[in-house]
């Protein structure tokens, strides 16, 4: 490469960071638009809209109606934001928080009150119609007809003119159909019926195809739609149709699928609620994640030198190209999603640090510079796509798959993966070769990989297998004891198993950084776990919720907000709530992680040729997910949400570990040949890869560390078991998952093929 060129491509590279840095600070316009002030964050680091349903009906409700209700109304605020929360508060309450959005009144309307669906026959039994029709113009002067029924509700029920129920729709979503005359398309709402409502949804259809009546469906006190019925629908299948847009199409299905809820609801209260982890979770993070990218630039420039700084410089563009897309793509950050990030970062450290081992192992065989760069760089490209691809799988699979929190966690890693390799196989390159051009060129500026004397990892595996199983056995017991004393194996937060909700309208309005300093610390001595409070906006109300507090907690803290801050009694509202967990989200992040974990060991299969790498490195997954859950266990850290997205991330960096030892076995078998001792080869392919083994954990290790030293107790309480987490993944990969695999292929040998 000429200088000339080496200069363009500097010139370029910092022209590009530049302009992407300055997006990410002042945005595109005055407004700010596609900063990193604009990312959409979620209820956990910036708040959103609260609303409260109350159950109509003097009876209370069951567990199993709540659950059905809640489970639907949680795939109706999907659509609004995936991390969108609903949960169950006191007996007869449901709560829904929905992150990202600030108008309440306007969710409100589109959400709809959650009331009753009845689909009603045109005529009753005497012959006269049910309802009637008069021609209004709307607010453009368009006309439409204006449906009225002619008696109340419970007349139409009584003599038997309300046909099906809302209970009796399984489904509605908004389709296309094509007209077989015209061929032309148009927009639909596809009805699916229950079990129940099949065998109704028939008779009705029947009857009102043969009187040629209409069957209107009726929601809350308004006509949503009078279709006609042509034929008698006999399958439960139906579709609506007329002159809809998509998204009228779309209003009618979620109007009919939310009147299909077992409990008629109506609204308690609605409210713009704060930060469940305050204002200072997003700064404090910000803050870790600037003084963790600058110790990681210090070290891989002091023990990679111009390697290291190419790295570092890439980094950055790494970083600012994150904030740009997580705007483009309109992903909203939560705390999980911050680990997708760290996850992804320490891949795109990773990346580097096995290229530059390759650059330095080919400069101590004595080629020059120039040949070991290119050869460090095609050596690494298989270790480096394997265990990028195999964790990208993994991460989509959660994406598809997954719901709330595990979505936002795997889009950002999704997001972090492609720009982790692109930086590290292509900016990374062309940074290097032009320094190269530029006239550092020397081998004092790479480094010469010194000749290490192979380690006898699979010899003493004996040692560490043991160690291990001390570990989660010691685990398996401190949870049988808490299980025992305490009626939890675990130490559950209110994600899990619900917990206390206080609110407190103090007499002025307290600003959150005064609410954080002054209320939280004791309340939390009270509660003995983190609590989240939550502002209402614009009001002197706070929202606190902790795990379940008991009577004398509640009279403690009650008697706490009296004396430090003179709320009266009457202004503190204990109640209950349930998790805001879903079973729902734990069956589906099970599926997710079972259906990743299947997709890898596929993956594995067909890259190495040898299903025993994989099978060995799923247990080394195992023993990382066992490990950790121990460390929980002992040191009782709270288990919320954040745990999830704690093992997923463990299980993404372990597997990513393992594939690069695993990586460089496969070589080194090809290299040696049959010949050679699998003992030996192991051995030598963990020795080689041992220094990036510690550096690239290392570099992740401060990113974490950084968080827990700065955070707040919920980001703590997120770090923690992360930073346990990739020393244990550290482990595995060096002295677990090799010799698993040894044993593998010794008790299950490959079978020869005879000709």
């Amino acid at each position: 490469m000429k200088k000339s060129n080496a200069i363009v491509i500097l010139l370029v590279f910092f022209l590009a960071l530049a302009v992407v840095s300055y997006v990410d600070v002042k945005g595109i316009d005055e407004a700010g638009t596609a900063s990193a002030s604009d990312i959409t964050l979620g209820l956990d680091l910036a708040g959103g809209v609260s609303i409260t349903y109350q159950v109509v009906g003097e009876e209370a409700p069951s567990r199993t109606d709540m659950q059905d209700t809640i489970g639907k109304l949680q795939q109706r605020v999907f659509a609004y934001n995936k991390e969108a929360l609903v949960y169950q508060e006191g007996v007869d309450r449901i709560n829904i928080e929905i992150p990202g959005v600030e108008d309440a009144n306007a969710i409100l309307e589109e959400l709809g009150r959650p009331g009753t669906l009845y689909f009603i026959y045109q005529k009753g039994p005497d012959g006269t119609d049910n309802y009637t029709g008069s021609y209004q113009t709307d607010e453009n002067g368009e006309y439409y007809i204006h449906y009225t029924l002619n008696k109340p509700i419970e007349e139409l029920e009584a003599e038997g003119s309300v046909a099906l129920y809302g209970t009796d729709v399984a489904d509605a979503q908004a389709g296309s159909t094509q007209d077989q005359m015209t061929g032309n398309s148009s927009f639909c709402v596809d009805l699916l019926m229950t079990e129940a409502g099949k065998q109704k949804f028939a008779e009705a259809t029947t009857r009102a195809s043969q009187s040629g009546e209409t069957l209107a469906i009726y929601y809350d006190g308004v006509f949503l739609s009078v279709p006609t019925v042509h034929q008698a629908l006999l399958d439960g299948r139906a579709q609506i149709t007329g002159k809809f847009t998509y998204e009228e199409a779309d209003r009618l299905a979620s109007q009919i699928r939310i009147g299909g809820l077992k409990l008629e609801l109506e609204e308690l209260h609605s409210k713009v609620v704060g930060a469940q982890l305050g204002s200072k979770a997003v700064t404090t993070s910000l803050k870790a994640a600037a003084i963790g990218l600058a110790v990681i630039i210090v070290f891989m420039i002091a023990v990679y030198f111009i390697s290291g700084l190419a790295a570092s410089l890439a980094l950055l563009l790494y970083t600012a190209l994150v904030v740009l897309l997580l705007n483009g793509f309109g992903m909203t950050l939560t705390l999980p999603g911050i680990a997708g990030i760290i996850l992804s970062i320490g891949m795109a450290v990773d990346a580097n640090v096995i290229i530059f081992a390759r650059i330095r192992e080919e400069l101590a065989t004595g080629k020059t510079v120039k040949s070991a760069v290119k050869i460090g760089f095609d050596k690494a490209l298989s270790a480096i796509i394997d265990g990028n691809v195999t964790t990208l799988i993994a991460a989509a699979v959660l994406w598809i798959l997954g719901s709330g929190s595990i979505r936002g966690f795997a889009q950002t890693l999704v997001l972090g993966i492609a720009l982790s390799m692109f930086t590290a196989l292509f900016v990374t390159r062309w940074l290097i070769r032009a320094f190269y051009a530029l006239g550092l060129s020397g081998e004092k500026w790479f480094g010469v990989a010194k000749e290490r004397k192979a380690f006898d990892f699979v010899g003493k595996k004996a040692i560490f297998f043991v160690i291990s199983l001390v570990l989660i056995a010691g685990g398996f017991v401190v949870m049988g004891v808490n299980k025992a004393s305490s009626g939890a194996a675990l130490n559950y937060s209110l994600d899990f198993v619900g917990g206390t909700s206080t609110t407190v309208t103090f007499n002025e309005e307290m600003s959150l950084e005064d609410i954080e300093s002054a209320v939280i610390p004791k309340m939390e001595t009270i509660a003995g776990s983190a609590v989240q409070p939550q502002p209402v906006q614009g009001t002197n109300e706070v929202v606190f919720k902790s795990n379940v507090l008991d009577q004398a907690q509640r009279k403690e803290m009650e008697d706490m907000l009296l004396v430090d801050f003179g709320v009266a009694a009457d202004k503190i509202e204990s109640e209950t709530i349930s998790s805001t967990i879903s079973d729902e989200m734990k069956r589906d992040t099970i599926l997710a992680v079972c259906v990743a974990i299947v997709c890898m060991l596929i993956y594995i299969r067909i890259r190495f040729k040898d299903i025993r790498f994989g099978a060995g490195g799923v247990v080394a997954l195992m023993h990382d997910v066992l490990v950790v859950l121990a460390f929980y266990a002992v040191a009782k850290v709270s288990v919320g949400s954040t745990f999830i997205a704690c093992m997923l991330t463990i299980v993404g960096y372990s597997i990513n570990a393992t594939i690069v030892i695993f990586d460089r076995v496969r070589e080194n078998q090809n290299v040696l040949g049959s010949k050679a001792e699998l003992k030996d080869v192991i051995n030598l392919s963990v020795t080689q890869t041992l220094s990036r083994s510690i550096f690239t954990s290392l570099t992740t290790f401060i990113m974490v560390a950084a968080l827990y030293i700065l955070g707040v107790t919920a980001i703590k309480e997120f770090a923690l078991p992360l930073m346990v987490g990739i020393v244990c993944g550290t482990y595995s990969s060096i002295f677990i998952a090799g010799s698993l695999y040894y044993i593998l292929r010794k008790k299950f040998p490959q079978k020869i093929k005879k000709d």
